[in-house]
This record gives C-alpha cells, structure tokens and sequence, in this order.
C-alpha cells in the first residue's frame, strides 16, 4: 500500500539512514583484544585479522571481507524499502562498525534502517559478544503497527578463520597443536555453526527471534593449541556456571568402560549385578529407568515415572541399593529417555496432554460430537504430507486421540479412516475451530511412545521427576532418545537435556547421550554409544561405526563410546547369533576402544549370562583389558599398533602376575565349535582355546596314540612351534567322541 508519498517530504527512511551514518563519527578500525589474541575489523564491519599473540600467526582470512555482524528479515517490512526490493527471507550484511563513546560497538546494515549496538567484554581466555540492543527510530517504520525492528536473527559473530588440522562440527572450533580458534554460544538459544569453503571456516553464532535476541551472548575463544584452548573453555564454563565439560574430559572417569543394568535389575539381584560387574574389572554401572521404575514395551509408561514393584519405599530402596554398589567401589549412573511420553502414561490415558508435541497442526473445519463413529474429521490447513507410516498417523484434538488410515489432498481437506479413542483415551466434544495436530509419535521400536512439546513446560516437570531419582545417590547420566524434541534440532536438543541436567544434584560427573548439538558439548563429554551388534557382524560394525566416528569424535576433543555390547548366548538356530558372543569378539573391541582412548558399555542381563557357557571367559578378558586401561601405560606407537582393524589381540596373563597386550593369529580347525588362536609374548609361544558353546574332547589325527585334548572353557598352551608349525598341527585336529 502506498502512502505519506508528498513531493516535497523526505521519505522516513533517508532520515533514518542519514540519521545512522551521521552517528558514527570518524571512520577508524575496531580492535578487540585479550592477552591471547587481538582481533581487527574495519570500519565496514569485515573483519581484517585475528593474531594469536603468543605466536603472532595469522588466524582470519581477512581477503574474504566477511562482515563480523548481519542480520536477517524475512522480508522488507517499512514501505519504501519494500517497494523497491523483492518480499523474500533476506540478510542485511553489517556495511559499517564503529565504537560509541560507552565503548560498545555499533553496527549499520545494508538497507536495513536501524543500527545494532554490541557489548564487548574481554576476559583473560575469551572475549564475548553480547547484543545489547537495537538502535532504531520510530519514523523508520512510520505508523506500521509492529514491534521494531522486525529482525528475524542476528548474527553476532562471524569470523572467517583458516582451516587447520582439526575441524569439530559438534564444538564449533578449528584447531591443531599451535593454535585454535572457536565461537561458543553461552546458552542453549544461541545457533552456533560454521561454513567451510576453500580452506576457510566460516564460525557463526546466531540469535533468534523467540528465542533471545537482546542480551543472549556467544564467545570467542583464541587460544595456543588444544591444552591451552580446554584451559579457556573451562574458565568459561566456570565464569558462567555452565557445565563443566573440560573438566569431565580431563576427568579420569570419562575413559573407564561402563556395566549397563538391564531392566531386571532389582535388590533382590544387586549382588549378582555387582559380582559380575567386578568380575568384569568395571568401575561405573548404569541402571536403566525401567530398573527402578515402572516401564512397558517401548516406553509405553514414559513419564509417570511410578517406582517399580522391587521399590515398595521407594527413594528409600533405592539409596540402599546405590548405597550398595558404592560401597563395592562401582559408581552408579542413570539411564532415562528424558523427552519421551509413553502412550499407555497418565499424560495420554484417559485425557491426553495438550502439551504432548505435534508434528503438524490443524484445525477442525466441523464439530465432532462426542458420542458416535467418527469416519472422517475435516480440517482447514492442506493435510499433503501429513505423516502416513502406520505408527504415526495420530491425531489429537482436546484430550482425544484418533487415529486415521489417509487423507484427502484437494480442498476441502479430510482425514479419512478415522478412528476416535486411540490408546484409551476419553471421547469428547470437538467444537470447530478447536486446534489440535498429528502427534510426534517416537520412530524407534514399535510406535509406544510420542515426543513432549518443548515449547511448553512439559519438559520441566519430566525433569522434576528425573532429579528425584538421581539425586538417591546416582552420579553420571546417559539421555537417551534426546533427538526425540520438536524443531528446530539444533536448539532444543541440548535445551532439553539442560533443563534436566540443571536440575540434578549434585552435577553429573559425566554424561553421555543419543544425540548432540552446539550447546551440549558441556553436558556429554563422553559421546553416543551405538545400539547392539549381533555376534556375526560384531567386529565389522565396530570398524564401520565407532572405529570411524573415534577420529571425528576426538577432533570435538571428546571421546565416543564403543558399546553397548551384549552377551548373546549361543543359539545356532539364528546364524547372526551362531554360538554367541567368545572373548575374542570383546578382546577385538577393547582393543579398538583403547587405540583411541575410548571406552565400552556392555549390557550386564543376569538371564543371558547365566545361559551363556563362557560367561566368566569373557568377563575375565573384559577384567584385563581394563586393568591396562586405568593403568594408562600404552603409549602411543601400541595404540596405533591396536587400532589396526585386520589385528586380533588379547590380554596375556603371565606367569609374573603381570597382563602383556600382544597380537594373536587365529588358527583353522576342522572340528566345530572351537576357537583357537596362537600368539607370541615375552614368556615364549603359545595357543589359546576354549570350546564355544560347552565342552569337547579331540585328537591331534587318528593314530593309535595320537596326542589329546580337552576342551571348555579358556586354557593357554606352552608351544615351542611358531604360528605355520601350529597351524599345520592344528588342522590335523579330529573329534575324539563318538
């Protein structure tokens, strides 16, 4: 709409523009400067250089004239300027920089008719930026009825620097041993990413509109190499009472391999749990949620969080229990599928929960009364791409959930195959115009379980109950299923582990968790662990999966979690099971773990361990191979020996008492069901062999007199031969039984 169009008036934008241009005074470069580093942007708002002091190398790309601030509209919004530039989500690129007389900067947009003002504050390991506020006239906007100005984002930093060695996606830093440079956010709302391209890293960090705007802060961190640089980030997790993830990745806590509870745990079995635990040399032991408290399929009853039968005084049981496990040197950890609603839980059944999350929303173009079939429900907003798997076409109107089978895509718009009263939940009056949407229903498993709305404070309350449970004596977490939130991902991912991580007392010593975003590298300072693999592709999924991810991984300065590792007992009917997990599929995978300084959860189920004929095998080769874990004593070049992943190796027990990691070569026998591997170590040659799945008795060929052997459980011979000679001997080997 045109208007205020008189010939001889100066339209309100010039003024406001002219307004700004004046404000600035006399061109001149802005420097921000610590004792690490000084950084140097003109008086455009690029940025020319960023110098690391201590060595005085260049760390910015200044040729790419990137502008340290821009923001983003999405679209023209005062008149002039929308009649002359297309209605479309555009970036305004900050074109001016100076510093105001109270030392704050202040930043001028191309286009955009405002200014931004910057606060600047300088700390010894960090310099943050912090946006204080927008500078902006009324007359710019003349009688729009709008809040102003209408900024979409904001981006605070961004700082071309060149790309070194290391580039940490999840930390947001570019980093080798000489220098490293980041941009952090300070809270959960700040986007923080980066753009790579010809050898330049674009680091951004973004504040949104809803979110935060005036008064959210990112950081930029500049440091002499990695030590140097987790010296910085500690100071400012300290500074801002953020959680302390360099100080839980120095922490000898984080390396140690982790005993995983199943669900069966109870303190009527705690003693067994702990017997195998220690048997295994494990420190730490998570109890999964369902453990403590009542849990169905799927995580059907996520969010009631009930004390289970095994803890009829509740908190009172359960601190006996940890009680327990503390006292037998194990530290104990909880596991808990923090932004998951179980669909048979009170927030469903019998009146859902308006604050269960939503994928799509929709209104309903007709009432629907409460009594009677409903077949179809009509709605205002196109249903094209409403989800249409089979376990999640759920809809959810007031407190009732329908379920539907298709929908129409040509106005007027109709979910079709209706179905009123899903998961148990009451029938109710429907007027039209009443809001509702398709549930965001958990894509893992059988669909039991949908998301919580994270906009709302559903998640709070989960969280209450969480720390209730934890604070019984638990002292490390694991958030699984914390890809489970509404988008945007990047925000409340991290957001809604923090708002149960705030909550726990005292601070977790460490956490991991199934997903990971900008701001929860201060929460998981050890990272994801990767689902089950059955016997037959175990080794193959190591390499493909946590062996690959460890150097990705380690560029975030973190370290991943090999596990989780079952125990499959044997069972031939299923080839991907065969004759279950050996000691050798749990030696292939400790070595692989500690070649990259990583460790293992396995799932500590008393039934498959009871069932499985060499349990005690391979607790036994878990229990050394963590021995030399705490130990520290691998240097680098064995470390590098152990990643190999064509190499076996195994935990030697020697004669001394002492445990030797030398490489072992397995050895082919005609006879099945027996695993047999040869190796050299300090003490002399020798064979390793146990029978897979119980016992056996054999013969070295089938000469009166031929030499015999037992079979069951692990037993190392003395050998004089090397590796052709036994494996020479060893393919003569026949069964001995009838």
């Amino acid at each position: 709409m045109h208007h205020d169009r008189h010939p001889n008036k100066l339209p309100a934008t010039a003024v406001c523009l002219a307004a700004a241009i004046l404000a600035g005074g006399a061109a001149a470069d802005v420097t921000v400067e610590n004792g690490r580093f000084r950084l140097v942007v003109g008086d455009d708002a690029a940025v020319r250089s960023l110098q690391l002091k201590a060595s005085g190398e260049e760390l910015a790309a200044g040729g790419e004239r990137l502008p340290l601030f821009s923001v983003t509209q999405a679209r023209p919004f005062n008149n002039e300027i929308k009649l002359i530039h297309p209605n479309k989500r555009t970036v305004y690129p900050a074109n001016r920089l100076f510093r105001a007389e109270n030392g704050r900067l202040v930043a001028g947009f191309k286009t955009a008719p405002y200014l931004a003002e910057i606060e600047v504050t300088a700390s010894p390991h960090y310099v943050v930026f912090r946006l204080a506020r927008f500078i902006v006239a009324p007359e710019c906007y003349g009688g729009l009825k709008m809040d102003v100005p209408p900024v979409e984002s904001f981006r605070l930093v961004q700082l071309p620097a060149f790309g070194r060695a290391n580039t940490g996606d999840w930390l947001n830093a570019v980093w080798d041993e000489k220098a490293a440079v980041a941009v952090m956010g300070l809270e959960s709302a700040v986007d923080i990413d980066h753009e790579e391209r010809r050898g330049v890293v674009a680091l951004t960090a973004d504040l949104v509109a809803g979110r935060r705007l005036e008064g959210a802060a990112a950081a930029l961190v500049v440091a002499a190499g990695r030590e140097d640089f987790l010296d910085c980030v500690d100071a400012m997790e300290r500074d801002f009472g953020l959680p302390r993830g360099v100080e839980s990745r120095r922490s000898p806590h984080v390396n140690a391999s982790i005993y995983h509870g199943a669900g069966e745990m109870s303190p009527a079995n705690i003693d067994e749990h702990i017997a195998w635990a220690k048997r295994g040399g494990f420190r730490y032991m998570t109890f999964a949620h369902d453990a403590v408290v009542k849990e169905g399929g799927s995580w059907c009853l996520n969010g009631d969080y009930d004390w289970n039968a095994h803890y009829p005084n509740g908190a009172d049981d359960l601190r006996k229990v940890l009680a327990k496990v503390k006292a037998a040197g194990i530290i104990s950890g909880l596991h808990f599928l923090h932004t998951h609603i179980g669909l048979q839980s009170r927030y469903v059944t019998p009146v859902a929960d308006a604050r269960l999350g939503k994928k799509r929303r929709f209104t309903l173009a007709s009432a629907v009364p409460a009594a009677g079939a409903v077949g179809e429900l009509a709605v205002l907003e196109p249903t094209v791409g409403a989800p249409m798997h089979k376990g999640a076409r759920i809809l959810q109107f007031g407190g009732e959930l329908f379920t539907y089978t298709g929908y129409t895509s040509q106005r007027p718009y109709r979910f079709t195959g209706v179905k009123r009263s899903a998961w148990a939940t009451r029938a109710a009056d429907h007027p039209a115009g009443e809001i509702g949407g398709v549930l965001d229903v958990s894509e893992f498993g059988t669909p039991k379980s949908c998301y919580i709305d994270q906009l709302t404070d559903l998640q709070d309350e989960i969280a209450r109950k969480i720390a209730a449970i934890y604070a019984c004596g638990f002292e490390y977490v694991y958030f699984d299923g914390a890809e489970g939130v509404n988008n945007p991902f990047n925000y409340h991912v991290s957001d809604a582990s923090y708002r149960v991580w705030r909550l726990l007392t005292p601070a977790p010593l460490f956490a991991e968790g199934a997903a990971k975003t900008h701001f929860g590298w201060h929460m998981l300072s050890g990272a994801n662990a990767f689902d089950c693999f059955a016997p037959a592709q175990f080794k193959a999924k190591l390499v493909e999966f946590p062996v690959r991810q460890a150097p990705i991984a380690a560029q975030e300065m973190t370290r991943v979690n090999f596990g989780w590792w079952a125990l499959y007992p044997p069972d031939e009917s299923k080839p991907a099971i065969g004759t279950g997990t050996q000691s050798d599929h749990w030696e292939y995978g400790e070595a692989k773990s500690l070649a990259f300084d990583c460790p293992a959860t396995v799932f500590g189920y008393l039934p498959s361990i009871k069932k499985h004929p060499r349990a005690a095998d391979v607790f036994e080769a878990m229990r050394r191979w963590e021995k030399v874990r705490a130990s520290g004593r691998l240097t680098a070049d064995e470390k590098r020996r152990l990643a190999d992943p064509a190499a076996e190796f195994h935990a030697h027990l020697r004669r001394d008492g002492e445990i030797e990691i030398v490489r072992m070569h397995r050895v082919k026998t005609p006879v099945k069901r027996l695993s047999v591997y040869f190796f050299s170590a300090s003490d002399g040659n020798h064979v390793l062999y146990w029978h897979e799945t119980g016992s056996g008795s054999y013969r070295f060929g089938n000469a009166p007199g031929a030499e015999t052997l037992e079979a069951a459980g692990w037993r190392t011979l003395d050998v004089a031969d090397g590796l052709d000679a036994v494996r020479g001997k060893w393919s003569g080997l026949v069964d001995a039984r009838p």
